[in-house]
């Protein structure tokens, strides 16, 4: 009995040997995780460049002259004041309130915890004289737990600036892509165009483009890149310059369409495609060439209340290099309405899920087609909105309206 007793211990402390082991492996293995990238530039560059442009980004707007003007003993507490509604006002309300929260929630507990003051003798001559000093009395390990939350502080409010720093950067590139789409209403030669456009981001993927020929003839154009955001947005500028040169090399529709794929193919990242669709009008005699490179059909509203659906021309751009293309004629009457359209309008959810789809496309235009350009263009993005309600946007919202006068 002795010796097996022997047996099981011997076996009971080889399995602990072997679980701790493995408990060590784990620890090591996620430490390595969590450190991957960490380096000592690293954390030195987050004390010495990226908290000092914090605090000139949230201090920027505080009245130096008015924390001068105070007694020296309100100025801490002026600026503290100023230095946390500058800081907590970039935030939305809702996170305001929580954080707003939190930090009560800490000092609450911080005086719960309070024991006391006691008296700390500070000497100022070492033999003579010595001040008094009052210090709070906490149980051990509050100073770590205040000390954790100076941390959170700390990395909220840099993460904080480096979001509102981006956000000013897409700011500013949303302005940029905005002067690079047509604004208002293009009129001439019995012949009107408007798009609008609502990003779903700062910055969208949607465009479209009204650009008239020396021989008189018009090209209307609505394109959507694959997904939405920076990427999406950048991706939207190269087509659009690439186009306008095309364009300017006078090609016509099919071989325009062709050179896009190519160049798109060639210089685009493989996950990325475009859809496009593109058209050639005469505003004197109506005739029209579309070709539809994998975008949504561009819609016809006759005034007889047909709708023609233009959906001939490929596939989307930058999928395969070598994709060929065809042409669709069609002759847009006088009073005709041209409509170009994103999928973030017929896609767009309400909370049940029910997506706006073409029919509600349909609706809203069959109530307005005598109405001016502008007009129903807001209208049909106010409508998209209105049946969307609080549910955020998975797409931007895109259309293009054409009429002969």
């Amino acid at each position: 009995m002795y010796h097996g007793e022997t047996e099981d211990n011997t076996l009971t402390m080889a399995q602990a040997n072997k679980w701790a082991r493995a408990q060590t492996e784990r620890v090591r293995s996620f430490f390595n995780i969590y450190t991957r990238g960490l380096t000592a530039d690293g954390l030195q560059r987050m004390f010495t460049r990226d908290t000092p442009d914090a605090y000139r980004y949230f201090t920027r707007g505080i009245d130096r002259d008015e924390l001068a003007a105070m007694r020296w003993w309100k100025r801490p507490l002026g600026f503290g004041r100023a230095f946390f509604l500058a800081f907590t006002l970039k935030m939305s309300p809702a996170r305001r309130a929580l954080f707003g929260f939190a930090l009560c929630a800490a000092v609450i507990g911080a005086v719960t915890l309070l024991r006391g003051v006691t008296t700390t003798w500070i000497p100022v001559d070492p033999i003579v004289v010595s001040l008094p000093l009052l210090l709070p009395v906490w149980p051990p390990g509050v100073g770590w737990l205040l000390l954790s939350i100076l941390g959170l502080l700390l990395i909220v409010l840099l993460e904080v600036f480096e979001r509102l720093s981006l956000k000013s950067e897409l700011e500013i590139a949303r302005d940029i892509q905005i002067a690079m789409l047509p604004s208002g209403l293009y009129s001439d030669a019995g012949f009107e165009s408007i798009g609008v456009t609502r990003p779903a981001n700062t910055v969208g993927g949607d465009f479209y483009d009204i650009l008239p020929l020396p021989d008189g003839r018009i090209v209307v154009a609505l394109g959507d890149v694959a997904g939405k955001g920076s990427p999406a947005a950048l991706l939207m500028a190269l087509l659009l310059a690439m186009m306008r040169t095309l364009i300017d090399e006078k090609l016509e529709s099919v071989a325009l369409m062709e050179r896009l794929n190519t160049q798109i193919a060639r210089h685009a990242p493989s996950s990325r495609f475009i859809t496009l669709m593109l058209l050639t009008i005469n505003p004197a005699t109506g005739e029209t060439v579309a070709v539809n490179a994998g975008h949504l059909p561009a819609l016809i509203f006759r005034g007889s209340g047909e709708i023609d659906r233009l959906t001939d021309g490929g596939m989307a751009l930058g999928m395969f290099e070598g994709a060929r293309y065809t042409s669709q004629a069609v002759t847009i009457a006088p009073g005709d309405l041209l409509v170009l359209y994103s999928d973030g309008i017929t896609e767009a959810e309400d909370r049940s899920g029910k997506p706006f789809d073409e029919e509600g496309l349909v609706g809203v235009i069959r109530t307005q087609t005598t109405a001016g350009l502008p007009d129903i263009g807001r209208s049909l993005i106010r409508a998209v909105e209105g049946h969307a309600r609080d549910v955020r946007f998975a797409d931007d919202l895109t259309v293009l309206l054409a009429r002969r006068l």
